[in-house]
């Protein structure tokens, strides 16, 4: 039987890495309780391509 509840995995994507120009993308999949926190979250995450911790944003 799945599981019932509230929460809902979601994927964070660099923020920073867009406008630098340093080749690939960074994403982190996570999950988040929907009923708590409905708008979008906003972590500091590892870039492995920029080798540093840079703001990574929840995407649709």
């Amino acid at each position: 039987m799945a599981k019932k509840g509230n929460r809902v995995q979601v994927i964070l994507e660099c923020t920073e890495q867009k406008g630098s120009g340093v080749p690939g993308m960074s994403r982190y999949i996570t999950t988040k309780n929907k009923k708590n926190t409905p708008e979008r979250i906003e972590l500091k995450k590892f870039n492995p391509y920029m080798r540093k911790v840079t703001l990574h944003k929840e995407i649709k």
